[in-house]
């Protein structure tokens, strides 16, 4: 546990595994596969620090466009990610969650979710998200969808429909918005991650790249986190 405020949930931008791949003369599978290490240290260094919510940018819906052949291997591993790593989750008391449009993952990738999901279904330690086939665009398009339907039904006042009800609607509403976004690779941008959730969120962006992350990665980003002040738009009294 680290001395000073630990942010409770932290969300990361996990980018740079085909740059690392490139960097090595490697194909870009490589540096998927090389990723999946980088995986663990996170979820172990959250633990070590007491943060109760990861949230990971995995699979983008964007990335559907790559190449098929690294669409395939890319599934390929998420199947063997948690067959390899279902009992040590489970294990550590980490509970999975999988956000995202699960209709467009493989039959296969689809039963590794739901099985990962459901033998971690008791963890209480850190909820870990995986966000796998997301948009954020198109989650607060879902969510506006499904508030629709409740109007057409009845069952919620037009005027009811606030920042609060969208909020509600969204994958991330059990967990609250992230404290700390951690982007690798040094790229500065959102990715379409997590727009409404990250309005008031910390953001720490490293040069390292993702198959290179590891605790002390995280832990350099929370004592980053500690040393703001954060003031949600509002100013200290003078």
């Amino acid at each position: 546990m680290l001395p000073g405020p630990i942010p409770r949930h932290v969300a990361i931008i996990m980018d740079g595994n085909g740059r690392w791949a490139n960097e090595r003369r490697l194909p870009r599978p490589f540096g998927h596969r090389a990723g999946m290490k980088a995986v663990r240290e996170a979820v172990e260094g959250a633990i070590d620090a007491g943060v109760e919510v990861l949230t990971l940018f995995a699979f983008s819906e964007e990335n559907w466009n790559r190449p098929a052949l690294e669409i395939s291997a890319l599934m390929d591993l998420l199947e063997e990610y948690i067959a390899r790593e279902v009992a040590e989750l489970r294990d550590q008391g980490v509970r999975v969650h999988v956000l995202g449009d699960r209709s467009r993952l493989t039959a296969g990738g689809r039963a590794a979710v739901e099985r990962v999901e459901r033998e971690t279904a008791a963890g209480e330690k850190l909820s870990l998200n995986l966000c796998i086939s997301y948009s954020s665009r198109g989650e607060i398009a879902r969510a506006a969808r499904l508030l629709a339907e409740e109007v057409l039904k009845g069952t919620k006042k037009l005027e009811d429909i606030d920042e609060e009800a969208i909020r509600s609607k969204l994958y991330t509403a059990p967990w609250g918005d992230p404290d700390l976004l951690i982007r690798t690779s040094g790229e500065q941008r959102l990715s379409n991650f997590l727009l409404w959730q990250l309005a008031y969120t910390e953001l720490y962006v490293t040069p390292v790249l993702w198959p290179d992350f590891n605790r002390r990665t995280l832990r350099d980003a929370i004592l980053d986190y500690q040393r703001r002040e954060r003031r949600f738009g509002k100013v200290t009294a003078s």
